[in-house]
């Protein structure tokens, strides 16, 4: 198996990341058309004024081909966001996952963050058990109707 790299996002990887994050969504949840607007909403606030000093994105790749993305903002002067965590199906299980957040984890206590926090659903049980292995603790958990779908919206936080 060929390595996977980690590099830092450009906006090069744009149309990348909203469209898998759209595509995968779609088939593996059955997300509607809103869920990729809201990506591509993050990914042009992110390409314009994102700060760089506080503030990254990272793609990983393998033989030049991205199988993966995680970025990390801003939330205030004290908390990052974890944000546009996906991994390729292909790649699952091979420990990208944890390599991406790991990355981020380690960009936003750099930066001096004091903790990161993240929003996803129930549904994505993988991403949450390997959130709740790192150290994550979930703060909030209840239903809403996003993206087409009944979910159950969740919000993690871990001090850095």
């Amino acid at each position: 198996m060929e390595t996977i790299e980690i590099r830092e996002f450009t906006a090069a990887d744009a149309d990348w990341v909203v469209a898998r994050h759209g595509v995968l969504y779609a088939q593996e949840a059955g997300f509607d058309a809103s869920f990729e607007a809201l990506v591509a909403e993050i990914v042009a606030g992110f390409v314009t004024s994102h700060d760089p000093a506080r503030e990254r994105g990272w793609i990983a790749e393998r033989a030049g081909r991205r199988v993966g993305c995680i970025f990390c903002v801003r939330l205030d002067a004290t908390t990052a966001k974890l944000r546009l965590f996906l991994v390729e199906p292909e790649t699952r299980g091979t420990g990208l996952g944890k390599r991406l957040l790991d990355t981020c984890l380690g960009f936003a206590k750099d930066c001096g963050y004091a903790r990161l926090s993240l929003w996803t659903h129930e549904s994505h049980r993988a991403a949450c058990a390997l959130y709740k292995a790192r150290g994550f603790a979930c703060e909030s958990s209840h239903p809403v109707h996003s993206f087409g779908q009944d979910l159950i919206e969740q919000s993690w936080t871990i001090d850095l």
